[in-house]
């Protein structure tokens, strides 16, 4: 009897498991397509508002102190030891009271002394022309004899000479008075100013001298500052404004001032003053900041201000009104499509970079680099977003002003149209032209 080979068990059983593997692998990659597919379709969550008619006013914030419109530095013109300081810091004084009052003996003494000067002089001028008469009255003499010719040329010149030295003695004496006036009335002058009274109405809201202390003043420059005078009824906001908003800001705009004393408080506030120059801080390092000095003048009000204290301004420069507005954060930018794309460009002005020679390949790559960055910008457009059903249409628009809340559409949109307004994930990244949408749902 012949053996016969009977087939083996274990290889249907490897062939079906291995159909099995492969069923399963296919299930799992469908399950995972599938649940792709629908995380791809699932609508965004979005919050929506319709844009409407509304007056905007465009705000320009700056910060800053509450200073005095007018503020006196009293500094003394002449120097010595305060003997008499009868005012206190807080103080209100009126025009002409007594301020301080400066030790005045050394200046009493000159006074004497230029006096006394000035006595001598005048004496010296009576001695002169008294010598003047005489010698006049021998030249007349002298003069007649020699036309008589009873006296020789040389006697007749010596008496001219002399009455000529005479009138010279005379004119410088009488010089010598005007000088020793002029210093007297000068010495004079300081020696009042020992005695300082205000200058105007108002608070001395600084005083950094005392009693006894010795000042330093001249009438060339600032001396010893004692003290400050300021009419706290006209004060106004000296805030920075940065370079960017400057351009904005006008003579006679309305600004709201708000004091960090005075929460509750607005003030009201014009315009007065731009600064022409910059402030610059932080000049050279990533903190840089460039500023101008913009005073505002805070208009009637009942609040007691003090200089010093920290205020915010929002300063109105411009308004339109009856306008297409949407909120603010509806705008955002997206890329258009160019011809030349920045991976082009830069691989253009490479080899313009290399037809010029290696002398002109820095200048070649600063030109690069300012093309790319016009090339970006030129890319960019501001669009919103509008609800159309269940999706959204992204709409180029063109801004206008804006306020705090909401910015003005010239064109792009029109009246009770639905916007996006939310949230900033989804209008900045996740959004595009037909995108799927749902109201988010309120989730307090």
């Amino acid at each position: 009897m012949s053996d016969v080979a009977l087939p083996s068990p274990s290889r249907p059983r490897r062939s079906r498991r291995t159909w099995y593997i492969v069923a399963v692998v296919v299930v799992v990659l469908a399950a995972t397509a599938l649940v792709a597919a629908r995380r791809r379709d699932k609508p965004t969550p979005v919050v929506t508002e319709k844009a409407v008619r509304a007056s905007i006013t465009q705000l320009v914030t700056a910060t800053g102190k509450i200073q005095p419109a007018v503020e006196v530095k009293i500094s003394p013109e002449v120097s010595g030891e305060i003997i008499d300081l009868p005012v206190k810091e807080g103080q209100a004084v009126h025009k002409g009271d007594l301020l301080l009052h400066i030790k005045p003996d050394s200046y009493k003494a000159q006074v004497e002394e230029q006096e006394a000067a000035l006595r001598a002089a005048r004496a010296a001028a009576v001695q002169h022309r008294a010598e003047l008469a005489k010698a006049d009255s021998d030249y007349q003499r002298a003069l007649e004899l020699f036309k008589e010719q009873l006296l020789a040329e040389s006697d007749r010149t010596a008496a001219q000479t002399s009455a000529e030295v005479a009138q010279a003695a005379l004119q410088s004496s009488l010089f010598e008075i005007e000088r020793a006036e002029g210093a007297l009335r000068q010495i004079r002058d300081l020696l009042t100013k020992t005695t300082i009274v205000s200058p105007s109405e108002g608070v001395i809201t600084s005083l950094s001298s005392r009693l006894g202390e010795r000042v330093v003043g001249t009438s060339q420059f600032a001396g010893t500052e004692v003290m400050r005078i300021a009419d706290l009824g006209n004060m106004e906001a000296q805030v920075d404004v940065n370079e960017n908003d400057v351009v904005n800001v006008k003579l006679a705009d309305v600004a709201r001032i708000s004091v960090d004393a005075y929460p509750d408080s607005k003030l009201e506030g014009v315009v007065r003053d731009i600064a022409a120059s910059a402030t610059t801080k932080n000049a050279g390092t990533q903190e840089q900041v460039t500023t101008f000095l913009v005073k505002i003048h805070v208009t009637g009000h009942s609040l007691r201000l003090r200089p010093g204290m920290s205020a915010t301004a929002d300063i109105q420069t411009a308004t339109v009104k009856d306008v297409v507005a949407v909120p603010i954060q509806s705008v955002t930018v997206r890329r258009t499509d160019t011809s030349l794309s920045p991976e082009e460009l830069e691989k253009r002005t490479a080899l313009q970079a290399g037809d010029q020679g290696d002398n002109q390949a820095q200048v070649a790559n600063e030109t690069l680099d300012k093309q790319k960055q016009r090339l970006q910008r030129e890319r960019l457009e501001r669009v919103v977003f509008v609800k159309v059903g269940n999706a959204v249409k992204q709409r180029r628009v063109e801004t206008g002003i804006a306020d705090a809340a909401h910015i003005e559409i010239k064109a792009g949109v029109q009246p009770g149209e639905e916007i996006v307004s939310g949230s900033y994930t989804a209008i900045s990244r996740k959004l595009k032209d037909g995108a799927r949408v749902e109201i988010e749902k309120d989730k307090g």
